[in-house]
């Protein structure tokens, strides 16, 4: 067995394919390849190429063995892997995932650098999936552990729950992450972003993912935390978005649909050792 290793901004995750290896990845075998102790370690795990009705198909799992929609980080390490390996040779490319299909640009001849269409957003909250009545979540209070907060939901194929805040922190986001991504609020659980405006072209903001926990860096995350703040009216159309794994270009247009620029990094090709395979088999 085989895995190819990446990180967008830190953010990194494994390529599983299915082309290449046998092993079906059920709940129990993601958390341990995922384990950053007893596996390999990955904030999830990109399975594809699925071929399917002459589409290009990955699936994302999280490290708990649950699956996203849709991840930024995720399509552009995905894409890169894609030209790594000679799947897609043409500069342009659509990319499905559960979440919706994506547009895909390489801007260099790596792929290391590409610009992608996430899709549009919205902020209904029969689509973010939003308990209450039907409404888009825009400036609502909302109560975490017992502290209230000014919140903005938005979904770009997959939920996000966004709080502005003068001062963020690592800190902050797991302390008030759990119980956002677990809140009654939000039947299907849900991506938060702490944001903080710098000026109208800058934000900055910390990450705790649906499944994944506190992570680096997030490609959807900054997407949905940019187009709030722009819905909100801090900031313009065309931001960049600091996080602590590094920044990506977001640029909202006037239908609310959102392209992102930004870079992936390989890591390493990883063969799997043969007592690690038989462990992962008898799970």
């Amino acid at each position: 067995m085989e895995m190819v290793k990446y990180h967008g901004l830190g953010n990194d995750y494994l390529v599983y394919d299915p082309n290449q290896n046998e092993m079906e990845l059920n709940e129990d075998r993601i958390k341990l390849i995922c384990d950053r102790n007893f596996g390999i370690g990955s904030d999830g795990i990109l399975y594809g190429p699925i071929f399917t009705d002459d589409k290009i198909m990955v699936r994302i799992l999280n490290p708990d063995g649950s699956e996203a929609e849709k991840s930024g980080n995720g399509v552009r390490i995905f894409s890169k892997y894609l030209k790594d390996k000679g799947y897609v040779k043409e500069s342009k490319f659509i990319l499905h995932t559960i979440g919706g299909d994506v547009d895909v640009e390489y801007l260099n001849d790596s792929g290391s650098l590409m610009k992608v269409l996430m899709g549009k957003t919205t902020y209904l909250s029969s689509k973010i999936t939003v308990s209450g009545k039907e409404r888009e979540v825009i400036n609502e209070t909302m109560k975490f552990n017992e502290k209230e907060y000014a919140v903005t939901c938005v979904s770009i194929g997959n939920p996000h729950c966004v709080i502005p805040m003068d001062e963020i922190s690592k800190e902050l986001a797991c302390e008030i992450g759990p119980y956002v991504e677990n809140s009654e609020n939000f039947p299907n659980r849900i991506n938060m972003q702490l944001l903080k405006v710098i000026d109208r072209k800058n934000i900055e903001i910390e990450i705790y993912e649906r499944g994944a926990g506190y992570t680096l860096a997030s490609g959807s995350s900054s997407c949905a935390a940019a187009s709030a703040a722009f819905k909100l009216g801090y900031v313009d159309n065309e931001l960049t978005v600091h996080m602590p794994g590094g920044k990506l270009e977001i640029l909202i247009r006037e239908d609310e649909s959102v392209y992102m620029k930004g870079t992936v990094n390989n890591v390493a090709t990883v063969q799997f050792d043969k007592e690690f395979t038989e462990e992962l088999i008898k799970l």
